[in-house]
This record gives structure tokens, C-alpha cells and sequence, in this order.
């Protein structure tokens, strides 16, 4: 019994022994393409993604939930790795740092969402404040042109003229009559039209 059980630690040993080999040799490894890809080296930069771009991408899935926004996710940091490496200063293995720069690239993909959402409610609540406006001044001008039609002719001339932009010296000359009676006019159909609006509202 003895024996087997030196055996099983033996064995464990073994193991742990050849896993610590291996992560060291990793974090040699990764420093190495890490310092070459900083000096512009394409094919270290290449390496460097090919070995860690499944982790990238798994990480990214786990904080997205969503296959396409961890693709998503996953391209953004790829494309900004070349320029991240610059702050890679070694003081933790390369696979730590780099699920951090995962991590901050989704709280800032979060917050450009955030952001899109609030712009996109607000223009929203813009357009359905413009669709309304636009809609009350239609009202108000098939209102105004209904109304006009219980107007004397030579007040509904004179309306029309002045809310088609003339000015009231511009409609005394088209209407062939003195500035003052397009004055008198426009302040009579006025009157005539706010007594139409009230008895329409009663």
C-alpha cells in the first residue's frame, strides 16, 4: 500500500512538475513575441493572436452573452492589440493582461452602447415631438382655411393675401384699395375668426 501510494505521489509530482514547465515556457514564450511584435514584427503579432485568440474570443463570449457581439468584441480587440502591447509592461503573464484589455473593451463597447441607445431614444422622442407639431399646424391651417370660407369676400381676400406673406402696404396695391382698410380689414377678420373658434368650442 505504501508503495503505491509513493507511486501516486510520484506521479503527481510528475505532473505538477511538467504543468509548471509548461506555463513557464508559455510565459517565455509570449514575452519573446510580445518584445517582437512591439518592434513590428507581422509574424510575431500573428503568433502571438493565433495562441491566445480563443481565449480572447471565449471571454468575450462569456461577457456579451451573444456570438455576434463577441465577434464583434473580439475584432475590436484584435484590431487595437498592436497598440495596446505598448502597455504591456510584464508584471503580469501576458494572458492576465490581456483578459483585462478584454474586459475594458467591453465596458467601453458597454458605454458606446449605452450612449448610442440614450442619442437614438432622445431623436426618437425629437421626431414624435416634430410629427405632433407638424401635425397641430395642419390642423390649425385646414381650421383657418374652413373658417375663412364664413368670411365677407373682402375680408378673405385680404386674409389671404397677407397669409400668403404680402405685407399690408403689398395687398392695398393688389386689392387696389388704401393700406388702411387692409389694416381695419385684417383686424376685423380677426375678430370674426376667434368668434367662430368660441362657438365652435361651446
Amino acid at each position: 500500500m505504501d508503495n503505491d501510494h509513493d507511486s501516486d505521489n510520484s506521479r503527481s509530482t510528475a505532473r505538477g512538475e511538467r504543468s509548471d514547465a509548461a506555463l513557464e515556457s508559455e510565459v517565455d514564450d509570449d514575452a519573446a513575441l510580445v518584445q517582437a511584435a512591439r518592434a513590428g514584427d507581422a509574424a510575431a503579432f500573428a503568433d502571438l493572436l493565433e495562441r491566445h485568440y480563443n481565449r480572447i474570443h471565449g471571454l468575450a463570449f462569456r461577457l456579451t452573452g451573444s456570438a455576434a457581439d463577441a465577434d464583434d468584441l473580439t475584432q475590436d480587440v484584435c484590431t487595437a492589440l498592436p497598440r495596446k502591447l505598448a502597455g504591456f509592461r510584464g508584471d503580469a503573464r501576458f494572458g492576465t493582461w490581456l483578459y483585462r484589455v478584454v474586459v475594458n473593451a467591453a465596458h467601453d463597447r458597454r458605454r458606446r452602447q449605452k450612449t448610442h441607445a440614450e442619442a437614438a431614444a432622445a431623436w426618437g422622442e425629437r421626431e414624435r415631438a416634430t410629427r405632433l407639431e407638424l401635425a397641430e399646424a395642419r390642423q390649425r391651417r385646414e381650421w383657418l382655411i374652413e373658417a375663412m370660407q364664413g368670411l365677407g369676400d373682402d375680408l378673405r381676400d385680404t386674409l389671404a393675401l397677407c397669409l400668403a406673406g404680402l405685407t399690408q402696404a403689398e395687398a392695398a396695391r393688389v386689392l387696389d384699395v388704401a393700406e388702411g382698410t387692409v389694416s381695419w380689414r385684417m383686424a376685423e377678420a380677426r375678430k370674426q375668426l376667434r368668434r367662430i373658434d368660441e362657438e365652435q368650442q361651446s
